[in-house]
């Protein structure tokens, strides 16, 4: 069972530009194999990726991502960087956080998708598309 299926195989961007909490600009260019996690505030499966360590995800990059700031602090002393990039969630068609899309760079194209309840469900739902 997957959270969300099947999921929609579509074009990604070779990059974009965001910024993090502390209003810095954030630039990023998909090189790697990269899963792209949408978050929201108030939300137990989004808390889970912001304040995990990830260990889950080794060989793949981790990028979080919210298209509104962080208003009530939630996220200010988490483990994980929150880039706010409004523009990349809809360039990737990300309408509902929590979700997450796995972007393939060599075609610029999103692999997979579902919906974030945690860490180790998303690291399971991707791990088909990490072997080599």
């Amino acid at each position: 069972m997957r959270s969300i299926d099947p999921p929609r195989t579509r074009p990604a961007p070779q990059s974009f530009i965001g910024r993090t909490l502390d209003g810095d600009q954030y630039v990023h260019t998909f090189d790697a194999m990269t899963l792209v996690v949408a978050v929201k505030n108030n939300c137990d499966g989004c808390r889970d990726f912001v304040n995990s360590d990830l260990a889950e995800f080794d060989g793949v990059e981790v990028i979080v991502v919210s298209a509104v700031d962080d208003v009530a602090g939630e996220w200010r002393g988490a483990r994980q960087r929150v880039v706010i990039a409004p523009e990349l969630l809809r360039e990737l068609d990300v309408r509902w956080p929590p979700f997450y899309v796995l972007v393939e760079p060599r075609e610029s194209r999103v692999l997979t998708e579902g919906v974030v309840f945690g860490p180790t469900q998303v690291a399971e739902e991707i791990a088909a598309f990490l072997v080599r």
